[in-house]
């Protein structure tokens, strides 16, 4: 696994507020909410961004973002809506290199997203 603050989190050797974990996902609130609701979802193993994914990942990458719904609908944020977000590489704000998907809830959304 990588040295990241996520694989860390992972290790549980830095502190988070995990909202969600199942043998492959763990889920914690973002450190700087952009929204009422901004949590994380990310593998426990280690994928740098999107595009370092590959064909085998596929469940994985499908279980961040079935996991993402399940504790959205479990939170009741599925009648008013919510967005998920994976940012990739420098352009695409990503500042964690181990890929996440962000759920964020609570406001409305805007688009384009800037």
């Amino acid at each position: 696994m990588t040295d990241t603050i996520f694989a860390k989190i992972v290790r549980r050797e830095i502190p988070a507020d995990i909202v969600y974990e199942d043998d492959e996902v763990l889920a914690f609130r973002d450190l700087n909410p952009q929204a009422p609701v901004h949590v994380l979802f990310i593998p426990k193993r280690a994928i740098a961004t999107l595009d370092d994914a590959v064909p085998g990942d596929a469940e994985l990458l499908g279980k961040l973002l079935l996991a993402a719904a399940a504790y959205a609908r479990a939170q009741g944020l599925e009648k008013d809506g919510y967005r998920t977000v994976i940012n990739t590489n420098s352009h695409g704000g990503q500042t964690v290199f181990h890929i996440h998907v962000h759920l964020l809830a609570g406001r409305q959304m805007h688009w384009p997203p800037g």
